[in-house]
């Protein structure tokens, strides 16, 4: 259990280019060309097909029931479904990536790698979309059936728009294609060529600033179509991807955010030097302006990234995720770096460590530990994955085999902050343990990333699980509790000491649902429905009551009598020291 295979740099690069200090700063990306060279290409790190397609016989595919769970604090469905919400036994889905629409969040889509058959590696670009929040998914099949395409990468522009970013391999070269949607993701255009590599990243600026709509994307360098560049940026809303240009810094198998005032971090693992960095570009957002990397910082995660060990022996443990606050509270401009990591000074395999930049990613924090088991649990906690609320709150989850130990077991783990964080919800565990050395399809992972993106009221979470006994991919959504993070809620309507909101019952529901609640001790209560956009729908109640157990109906009227739409609301019980929220489907 522990050994791990942690990155070498001396095995990925023909020349170390040695630093002393823990800080760099570059006023140009050309100004480090010349300190550039080129990197033995370690033959783990690419995707190409090794096997051929093999196209099922329909009339051999067997099915089983899908899988689906609700809990109060959580609700998941799984994506990759035939049209009559079964579950397709014998093929393979992975590594996804979710787009939510700003404008109608009930409108989703995911895009995963899809193997049609685990006796082959030959994988397609698989995607589905769901119109009501996620209860139902429609998967219509791949992108391009029968072309080899892997790493997918979703976002959304601030209209609603919808992007898929995917990587294929031509005649020895690897190469990302930008497929656009403007119905939510159930259909997709012929695709854009944007330059790439293995292990691309994209992010979409939403900001409304100068680069807003602008889309941005970087990828690994040993594997670039046009070495040694590795970044471009699409100014006219994906209809072109201009000529590459260097990072510096050099990072790989990271992510992007646009900060509030339009400037573009990059966090990764750094080519120079096998330490995390962080790069900044105060000027991409400006066309006017030469692109300029003013700021390259190696920074330290309190330990290393891991790949090829443990849970997941062919791929990566996790990648690096950046994050900004964009929130009007006093953490705006905060920047975060979080990924699962080879702690330092931790016996643990892997720990989820995270940093934060005060000052525009100049200084940073010391690393602080999100996953709160005892350091000698010899856990592994796998797939860190980090999204920033609206409001600022930072949501992470990750896999976790604290449950069942001396194994690779994993289990879905949740935490958030509301401080910037300094502190952190207690860990909660949001799934049954499965076994991710199930259902591999000709290579020994389960992918090498987890994709999320948190609203006001929570966290919609694209991931892959192998509870049906075979890799499959799952949407969630978590419902978080800002005030008092997440907690245990007692079943049922019996007395109890704790402030709880039950889930309702039906859910999802037509024409009515139940809504339970206890009170510990008497209080000034109010239970008030919202939309997905956060506005008051039905105020049910606005009373004093004393300490008991209650129970309220909702038939889905507004405030005025008028029935609303079918969709994703959120029914939220407050006192004066207490808050509590669930999230509730309603069907038509």
């Amino acid at each position: 259990m522990k050994s791990r295979s942690q990155i070498n740099p001396s095995a990925m690069l023909s020349a170390v280019i040695l630093c002393m200090v823990f800080t760099w700063e570059f006023s140009n990306a050309a100004d480090y060309d010349k300190n550039y060279q080129a990197a033995p290409r370690a033959e783990y790190q690419r995707e190409v097909p090794n096997d051929p397609h093999i196209l099922p016989d329909p009339e051999q595919l067997r099915y089983s029931p899908a899988y689906r769970e609700t809990r109060s604090e959580i609700f998941t469905r799984q994506v990759n479904v035939t049209p009559f919400g079964s579950n397709i036994i014998g093929d393979a889905a992975n590594e996804p990536s979710i787009a939510v629409d700003p404008t109608n969040p009930d409108t989703i889509a995911i895009g995963w790698r899809q193997f049609d058959t685990i006796s082959s590696d030959f994988r397609q670009a698989g995607y589905s979309y769901s119109a009501d929040g996620g209860e139902h998914w429609t998967f219509p099949g791949v992108l391009e059936p029968g072309i080899f395409r892997s790493d997918p990468v979703l976002d959304s522009d601030a209209e609603g728009v919808f992007y898929y970013n995917s990587l294929t391999y031509d005649a020895g070269d690897f190469i990302c294609s930008v497929f656009r949607s403007n119905d939510g993701g159930a259909t997709w255009d012929a695709g854009t060529f944007a330059q790439g590599g293995d292990k691309q990243w994209m992010i979409i600026d939403k900001t409304g600033g100068m680069g807003h709509g602008y889309i941005y994307a970087f990828w690994t360098l040993y594997w670039s179509y046009c070495e040694p560049g590795h970044f471009t940026r699409s100014v006219n809303g994906g209809n072109s991807y201009p000529n590459c240009d260097l990072i510096s810094g050099i990072p790989y198998w990271g992510t992007l955010a646009v900060g509030p005032e339009g400037e573009l971090y990059i966090g990764g693992v750094s080519s120079i030097n096998g330490s995390y960095v962080v790069s900044r570009s105060m000027t991409a957002q400006d066309t006017l302006e030469a692109l300029d990397w003013d700021l390259s910082t190696f920074v330290d995660l309190g330990g290393s990234a891991v790949i090829s060990a443990g849970p997941n022996p062919g791929g990566l443990l996790g990648q690096t995720w950046i994050a900004t606050d964009n929130s009007q509270d006093s953490t705006r401009g905060n920047v975060y770096l979080l990924a699962s990591v080879a702690a330092d000074d931790d016996p643990d395999p892997m720990n989820v460590n995270l940093i934060r930049s005060e000052d525009n990613g100049l200084t940073w924090s010391d690393p602080i530990r999100v996953n709160d088991d005892p350091v000698e649990s010899n856990a592994w906690q796998w797939f860190g994955t980090m999204s920033v609320a609206p409001t600022g709150r930072i949501d992470v989850v990750w896999l976790d085999t604290r449950d069942e130990p001396g194994t690779y077991l994993s289990s879905l783990y949740y935490a958030n902050s509301t401080d910037g964080g300094d502190t952190w919800s207690e860990n909660e565990r949001l799934s049954e343990s499965f076994d991710p050395h199930l259902g591999w399809p000709q290579q020994q992972k389960m992918g090498d990333y987890f994709h999320s993106v948190s609203d006001s009221f929570g966290m919609h979470l694209a991931w892959a699980a192998t509870f049906n006994g075979e890799q499959d991919v799952y949407y969630s959504y978590i419902t978080v509790n800002p005030e008092v993070g997440i907690s245990d809620q007692p079943a049922g309507m019996a007395m109890s000491t704790e402030f709880s909101l039950e889930q309702n019952y039906p859910n999802p529901f037509n024409p009515s649902t139940r809504i339970q609640y206890n009170l510990p001790k008497a209080a000034q209560v109010s239970l008030i429905i919202y939309d997905i956009h956060g506005r008051s729908v039905a105020k049910l109640l606005e009373t004093y009551q004393h300490q008991g157990a209650y129970e309220r109906h909702w038939n889905g009227a507004d405030d005025s009598g008028n029935q609303v739409g079918a969709g994703v609301y959120f029914a939220s019980l407050q006192t004066g020291e207490s808050m509590r929220t669930i999230k509730m489907i309603y069907m038509k």
